[in-house]
């Protein structure tokens, strides 16, 4: 995997012209703990974006994949990644308070993610409140979606610790959770998850506070000017048929700007 990460590298800096001795920006990228995809497959989506952000800020700039928040928030602290795509809201929002980062834009598509409650059609249960003192199944506990999870129970209940968490891995097990009476509820923010279950005529109880997710930084070694080419570069992406062509390995609509300051007050509402 090592071997294939470089190849990616060697690709990108080939593709600048750029000699061994260029100092090259690192770009992180992490799309999130509770989803099944590969780094070789991450690396490749965001190659035709990094060799354009190499040639506008006039360094080579790598891919490096970070799936582990822990390694993803030790690299922030210390200012190892110049640029970075983080899934997770909260994790963003930390390297901005605490390790000078600054929002550049986040992700078309993702601005209002959402944890939606799962229960059973028949399900007694009619509102957050009826969830006190019971069981919820919910994503890897650092997810985005199990911090909006805790936030949205305790202004329903007056504490995130009224009710028990049962964690998985993944998000696509939240509703096996519910259907095999291991919780009442679960609670989920993917689509494909959500509209499956609506589906097959499970409910949704509830719906937390929308977050914007999916957030691209950058850290204090770009300059204003540097971060603000970058910002107009990817706000632009999907203005362009070459730029919606290099889109489409992302998976993703394009980026829009977006308050470092409103950013910041959810970060609150989150309890950071």
């Amino acid at each position: 995997m090592r071997t294939k990460l470089k190849h990616w590298g060697a690709v990108v800096m080939l593709a600048l012209g750029a000699s061994s001795s260029s100092h090259a920006l690192v770009f992180a990228v992490n799309e999130g703990v509770t989803y099944r995809v590969t780094n070789d497959e991450i690396a490749a989506k965001y190659a035709a974006i990094a060799a354009d952000l190499g040639k506008l800020l006039k360094q080579p700039v790598t891919i490096e994949p970070v799936g582990s928040y822990p390694v993803l928030r030790k690299g922030l602290a210390a200012n190892s990644y110049d640029l970075a795509m983080v899934h997770p809201a909260h994790v963003s929002i930390q390297a901005i308070k605490g390790s000078g980062y600054r929002l550049v834009a986040i992700t078309k598509g993702y601005e209002a993610y959402s944890a939606n409650f799962l229960v059973k059609p028949d399900s007694p249960l009619k509102s957050l409140a009826d969830l006190k003192d019971k069981k919820i199944g919910a994503p890897d506990e650092d997810s985005i979606t199990s911090w909006m999870v805790r936030a949205t129970l305790r202004d329903a209940l007056g504490g995130a610790d009224k009710v028990t968490y049962i964690y998985t891995r993944y998000q696509d097990a939240v509703p096996f959770m519910v259907d095999n009476n291991f919780t009442p509820s679960g609670a989920t923010a993917a689509g494909s998850v959500i509209k499956g279950w609506e589906g097959k005529g499970g409910r949704v109880l509830a719906k937390s506070r929308p977050v914007p997710i999916k957030h691209i930084i950058a850290a204090p070694s770009l300059t204003a000017e540097q971060v603000q080419k970058v910002r107009d570069y990817l706000v632009s992406l999907d203005t362009t048929d070459e730029g919606k062509k290099k889109l489409e390995t992302t998976k993703y609509k394009g980026f829009a700007p977006y308050g470092e300051a409103e950013m910041l007050a959810i970060g609150t509402w989150l309890g950071l």
